[in-house]
């Protein structure tokens, strides 16, 4: 399935016209494809570097899913075009935030022209139950100004763990 992020209100982005996130499930892996489409050259873009777990990777471009199965808890990750990634697991609305220390490393590949820049995500979950989920992406333009990008955005500041976040419902896939 395909969905359009959409920019929050109060952070304006002069490099971005569109961002798109397809998503997949295929048994016990979540498959999340983001296309940013616009002036990349505009857009900050970390340069490639090892697959690791980097922490405060929203401080600049990167892209985030939130998921939740049942119950207060979630978890987050992120996904840097350098391919940095990080997770990690909550209670609930941001409390009880510790790293997921036994996740599979995720598999992330870019792929970058001057009109749209592509970032393929692949996760292995832990679940075959339904999922809530939270698509998000911040954006950092090359002038240092970030925006934020989402599904759905809950009134007042961007704020990515608010549950009107979590927008999108995901069935077990097929044959689970």
């Amino acid at each position: 399935m395909l969905r359009q992020l959409r920019r929050h209100p109060d952070t304006p982005c002069d490099a971005v016209d569109s961002i798109d996130v397809e998503v997949r499930r295929d048994d016990r892996r979540l498959i999340l494809c983001n296309r940013v489409n616009g002036q990349i050259r505009d857009i900050r873009v970390p340069a490639a570097s090892s697959p690791t777990s980097t922490d405060q990777l929203w401080k600049h471009t990167c892209f985030e899913v939130f998921l939740r199965s049942e119950g207060d808890g979630y978890s987050e990750f992120n996904f840097s075009p350098s391919t940095e990634w990080a997770a990690y697991a909550f209670s609930g609305y941001r409390e009880g935030m510790q790293p997921l220390t036994h996740t599979p490393l995720p598999e992330i590949e870019t792929e970058v022209n001057n009109n749209s820049f592509e970032l393929r995500a692949i996760l292995t979950l832990d679940t075959t139950a339904v999922l809530r989920l939270g698509l998000s992406a911040v954006i950092e333009e090359t002038n240092g100004r970030k925006s934020y990008w989402a599904l759905a955005h809950p009134f007042g500041k961007p704020d990515f763990h608010h549950p009107d976040c979590f927008a999108l419902e995901l069935p077990p896939a097929s044959g689970t």
